[in-house]
């Protein structure tokens, strides 16, 4: 990485400044004459001075008013390279020589050892704003690590790349896992800064009560932004998310997880494409752009997944030619992620064998997923889409209700 300038205001073209930019801009101020411990990976980056951008780690190690004193990987690690589930390892960082403790090995929260010597914990990641992305579950357990040690928990805040739709079912009691810490929704539409307000003030989490949870927010940023209008670069937070296009579709294709269905692993537009040994392309597209869902049309594609080091070294049907579909979001302010992914689910479920319907879903990962076994038990039942989306309407309707203290962008 190269070496960093000294702290000084940026002259960027970017419209948001992040939570990290801000701290960087204002020479480490709130973070002064701390030894602090950053759960980072490498999508923490800021612009320098004459416009080159760095990680967050470079800065705060050459900052003279602070120590950064430990990091913290997540799944996919401190340098995002990981696989989807590969263990992270401890080390240390090649840059910096920082030890890095692992959030995605043995313990999936910071230990009580390694934070004895320091004065915060800070998190900078970017989120893709599904519940089951593991990064969110990740600042939940380290937000109860900081309680527990009595430090302060600095959240610098990023954009929420698909903007403020809440959708899904809010996750059911015996559902929790990795891949759902809370009762949200699917998609719950609040940045990882307005997250970690309502986790500590609705106790989505037990523990929070005396968190001492501070947050830098962003500067230019507004609720529903899309992206492209934030002017910050994409830096894929995980290997299957690769550009800002995938992030958006991803919350819907990835109930594909675990099932009889490929969801485009093992391909260069993983969740953009999906398909199946039965499926027939052509006309699955022609029955779903016949329900006419906003801001999407769907194609006709043949693909053959393969093993893609980093990305899925051993993807549902590798090296079998199937057909299926592929997802192009034509106006992402209407399009709607999760009822798109209904919508996919029950296509290829109707359309499959009936020995392959028999084992079309892993039931126990849908649930994970989805946040309850509903999702499943009426496909199977033959409802129809729209009356699953339908199915969540008070859930989200009480969930916009519970959310709205903790915004901070309208």
């Amino acid at each position: 990485m190269p070496a960093p300038a000294p702290a000084s205001p940026t002259d960027t073209t970017a419209t948001v400044r992040t939570g990290a930019q801000r701290l960087v801009d204002d020479g480490f101020h709130d973070l002064a004459g701390w030894r602090v411990g950053l759960i980072t990976n490498h999508t923490a980056r800021v612009d320098t001075a004459d416009g080159g951008p760095v990680h967050l780690i470079d800065r705060l190690h050459a900052a003279p008013n602070v120590t950064l004193a430990a990091l913290f990987g997540p799944e996919h690690g401190l340098r995002g390279t990981a696989e989807a589930g590969d263990r992270v390892e401890e080390g240390r960082d090649a840059a910096t020589a920082v030890v890095v403790h692992s959030l995605y090995g043995r313990n999936r929260k910071p230990a009580a050892r390694h934070l004895r010597d320091l004065d915060a914990l800070v998190f900078d990641m970017q989120d893709v704003g599904a519940r089951f992305y593991t990064y969110i579950s990740t600042m939940g357990l380290a937000m109860q690590a900081a309680a527990e040690a009595g430090l302060p928990f600095v959240v610098l805040d990023r954009p929420n790349p698909i903007g403020d739709r809440v959708e899904g079912f809010v996750m059911e009691d015996g559902h929790q896992s990795f891949v759902g810490q809370y009762a949200i929704p699917v998609t719950h539409g609040l940045t990882v800064g307005e997250l970690a307000r309502m986790i500590q003030g609705e106790r989505l989490l037990p523990g929070l009560e005396t968190l001492d949870l501070r947050l830098m927010e962003m500067e230019g940023y507004a609720r529903g932004m899309a992206w492209e209008a934030t002017g910050l670069p994409w830096v894929p937070p995980s290997p299957n998310i690769p550009d800002v296009a995938t992030a958006r579709v991803y919350p819907g294709a990835a109930l594909f997880e675990n099932s009889a269905v490929n969801e485009g692993r093992g391909t260069h537009t993983p969740f953009q494409i999906v398909g199946a040994p039965w499926a027939d392309g052509a006309p699955l597209a022609d029955t779903l752009n016949a329900r006419e869902l906003d801001g999407v049309r769907f194609e006709a594609v043949t693909y053959t997944p393969v093993s893609l080091a980093g990305m899925a070294s051993n993807p549902t049907h590798r090296g079998q030619e199937i057909e299926g579909v592929r997802l192009v979001v034509t106006d992402p302010a209407a399009f709607r992620p999760v009822a798109t992914g209904v919508h996919l689910v029950h296509a290829f479920y109707h359309t499959a064998p009936a020995s392959v319907q028999r084992v079309f879903f892993n039931d126990d990962w849908l649930a994970k997923l989805s946040g309850s076994h509903r999702l499943r038990r009426m496909l199977i039942a033959g409802e129809p889409p729209a009356a699953i989306v339908t199915a969540w309407a008070d859930d989200v309707a009480a969930f916009e209700t519970r959310r709205a203290p903790y915004r901070l962008y309208d």
